[in-house]
């Protein structure tokens, strides 16, 4: 997307789509060298129970990028009044099938089915959405793991831009266990060495404690909420939420905004993720790369 020059400051807009991309091709020419040598190509289940529309299009992107990586993908759909237990024997299944790699069963389930008991029951070397206790676990005692896909994509666009980390001082909007809290965790450790403060609805004085970030990290999903009187100079801001809002501009009758008001934000910054286009291509891609490190029992030798 390219830089934006202010009176202020160079505004970078970080590109997730362009990012995503290239890792993409890197995934697929490992993939295909594997297939070269004589070894199956990675095998990707998404178990999808109900007809959520936000949760199909999710895993109709899932089973689009495997495709492109040369990925071997299966989604087994099954009807909203699927029980507990009928859920639990097709994970147990797919935990023994051993030309299955890894497996995600797509979130949220229908409320008559716990979902932290669904997580729990995930063999943790295929747990590649990387909610399993014990990946998380091992994620927060340095150790490797598989960590949840936003976090990563997060880090990966970090990383791709080469903006600096060590002894910034980072802020995280947000202490939910898909983003917020391992993020938060992941740049406090050594190699990104960030000194970080992680915020929520009881923060006190949020305000000036979001305005002292270096690095900061929106992922509390309230549309627009953060606004330039919370952001330094010169910050990198890293946009994770996703809203639909009404739009009478728009075809579809709606648009989409992150949790930071954008416009008004972005020429204050050293670098920014846009909604959509920023963090979210990231997501599957991170998918993608564990899928392949299971494949390949990088994070669980055999």
């Amino acid at each position: 997307m390219g830089k934006i020059e202010t009176k202020k400051t160079i505004m970078t807009i970080i590109d997730g789509k362009e990012v995503a991309a290239a890792l993409r091709k890197q995934i697929a020419d490992e993939v295909a060298e594997m297939v070269r040598a004589g070894k199956r190509a990675p095998h990707l289940v998404a178990i999808l129970v109900g007809t959520d529309g936000a949760s199909q299009t999710y895993v109709g992107h899932k089973e689009k990028c495997c495709g492109e990586c040369g990925f071997r993908s299966t989604v087994l759909r099954l009807p909203e009044e699927t029980s507990e237990e009928e859920l639990l024997a097709h994970i147990d299944r797919l935990n023994a099938d051993e030309e299955v790699d890894g497996f995600i069963v797509q979130l949220p389930l229908p409320r008559h089915i716990s979902e932290q008991k669904v997580i729990e029951a995930i063999d943790p070397r295929k747990d590649v959405d990387g909610f399993h206790p014990i990946n998380v676990g091992r994620m927060n005692s340095g150790l490797p793991a598989f960590v949840s896909a936003t976090p990563d994509g997060i880090l990966s666009l970090l990383r791709y831009y080469g903006i600096e980390t060590a002894g910034r001082h980072c802020v995280v909007i947000g202490r939910s266990n898909i983003v917020g809290r391992p993020v938060a965790n992941l740049l406090s450790q050594k190699g990104w060495d960030c000194t970080v403060t992680l915020c929520h609805s009881r923060t006190r004085d949020l305000k000036q404690v979001a305005a002292s970030a270096d690095i900061l990290i929106a992922a509390l999903g309230k549309a627009e909420f953060v606004t330039a009187d919370m952001v330094k100079p010169g910050a990198v801001v890293i946009d994770v939420g996703i809203t639909r809002l009404p739009s009478d501009k728009t075809k579809s009758g709606w648009r989409l905004v992150g949790d930071v008001k954008y416009d008004e934000v972005a020429p204050k910054c050293s670098f920014i993720t846009p909604v959509p286009g920023g963090v979210g291509p990231m997501t599957i891609i991170s998918l993608m790369q564990n899928t392949l490190k299971a494949a390949r029992h990088e994070i669980y030798p055999r």
